[in-house]
């Protein structure tokens, strides 16, 4: 695995050696050849993610590597072509650009995305599980909170541009108050007149209810903490 994840960050750096070569010469970035396609399905590589075993608490640092790689190489195609530091506000135009123009590797950025940080909580809860009481101090709880609204942000994010099906454990992730939200978010999706967004939505929107009740079914004195914050 170390080999692998030194091969996936080698990928990004490159990716984003070639990024700014193009932004300086003015030209469009493309993907749709080697060895730039190679590099980037090396980095956002869903056969590899899907192929790991099941999620184990030991795996929040390599999931957490993964995920850092991929990240910066989304942000520089989402920012590409606009003077660091990139201002959501003042450079909103040339991000919309930049989305529609790579809408399928951000498409593929986002399934990536969803996927690896719903195995991201899954590692964390089972290693907050093993914790004993002594061991969970305030700064593990608060960066594990962290992760999961992190995890919110993202789908939130997510489903304004969504193309991919979504991961039903994500639900069980989500924070009972923030779940409206989501829904609401889902709902408006929804009106696009697209069969399968509609179908992964509308799976995605049952799961978030079966979660809900799954919580109201748990016993207040549940000795888990990690089933208590579902």
């Amino acid at each position: 695995m170390p080999a692998f994840l030194g091969a996936v960050k080698d990928s990004a750096n490159q990716i984003e050696l070639y990024l700014d070569f193009a932004a300086k010469t003015g030209q469009k970035p493309d993907f749709s050849g080697p060895p730039v396609s190679n590099l980037f399905a090396r980095v956002f590589d869903l056969k590899k993610l899907a192929a790991l075993p099941p999620p184990k608490a030991s795996d929040v640092p390599m999931l957490l590597a993964r995920a850092s790689s991929a990240n910066e190489i989304a942000k520089a195609i989402m920012y590409f072509g606009i003077t660091p530091p990139a201002d959501p506000i003042a450079d909103q135009e040339a991000i919309k650009r930049n989305i529609k123009d790579f809408e399928d590797q951000q498409a593929a950025a986002f399934n990536f995305f969803i996927r690896i940080t719903a195995r991201e909580v899954q590692s964390a809860f089972l290693f907050m599980e093993n914790l004993t009481p002594e061991q969970r101090t305030a700064v593990r709880e608060k960066g594990f909170e962290k992760a999961r609204v992190g995890g919110e942000e993202m789908i939130y994010g997510a489903l304004v541009a969504m193309t991919q099906g979504w991961p039903r454990e994500y639900a069980l992730n989500i924070f009972p108050n923030d779940r409206p939200l989501i829904l609401n978010q889902i709902a408006e999706v929804q009106a696009a007149n697209d069969d399968e967004v509609q179908k992964n939505l509308t799976a995605f929107a049952d799961a978030l209810a079966a979660a809900k009740q799954r919580r109201a079914a748990i016993a207040p004195d549940a000795t888990s903490r990690s089933v208590a914050w579902l």
